[in-house]
């Protein structure tokens, strides 16, 4: 068995992320959209076992179908963003889950319901107190669809800079200028580089994505 997980929740290419990740984003879209065919039904949160989100959401989906559970399970979704990543100079961007080991669930909640998601292979129980589920609030839907929104306007960049790190500015108006990092805010995924501007060091703000590593 564990052989078996290895394989299936091992890492994965970028390409085959990016593959992988087009079923949850067809979901994201919808999270704010139509209302659900039954208007009792809430978002609940359960946990999988980390790398197997994407096969615990198709297990649940045919366990659906096979119960007759239609109209108390709705939609499932796997929260993700685009990550952007430089290698060797170029930029290729792939889907990250924002909630690894989660799965969100929309669900009219009761007895049979829970046990036919809590058996589901791979799932380890709900987020809620003690054996009691806790739905989501409208404020947190509304959150993971904003960072959701916000992510597809503007990928993350998949890099960590360190202080003193030498790097190369590739867009903007010091472009092909060469500074050494002076600060890291990796909440803004900004950067103050040093740069030398007419025999002076000069402290310049970038974003992430306006710089690459000298080495790449």
């Amino acid at each position: 068995m564990q052989d078996e997980e290895k394989t299936e929740g091992g890492a994965s290419s970028p390409e085959s992320q990016a593959q992988d990740s087009a079923a949850p984003s067809s979901a994201e879209s919808v999270v704010a959209g139509e209302p659900p065919r039954n208007p009792n039904m809430k978002w609940y949160i359960i946990h999988s076992y980390s790398g197997f989100e994407r096969k615990v959401k198709e297990s649940l989906e045919s366990r659906v179908q096979a119960f007759g559970l239609q109209d108390k399970i709705g939609r499932v979704l796997i929260p993700t963003e685009p990550v952007t990543e430089v290698r060797g100079g170029k930029k290729y961007t792939t889907e990250r889950m924002f909630y690894p080991g989660y799965v969100l669930v929309e669900m009219d909640m009761d007895d049979h319901v829970w046990h036919v998601v809590k058996s589901t292979p791979r799932v380890t129980g709900f987020v809620g107190t003690g054996q009691q589920p806790t739905p989501l609030s409208e404020e947190e839907v509304s959150h993971i669809v904003y960072r959701v929104s916000e992510g597809k306007d503007k990928p993350k960049l998949k890099v960590k800079f360190e202080k003193n790190e030498a790097v190369k500015i590739t867009e903007g108006p010091f472009a092909s200028f060469d500074g050494i990092v002076d600060e890291v805010n990796e909440d803004r995924e900004t950067l103050k580089v040093m740069v030398t501007i007419f025999g002076r060091s000069t402290p310049v703000e970038l974003e992430f994505n306006q710089v690459e590593k000298k080495d790449s």
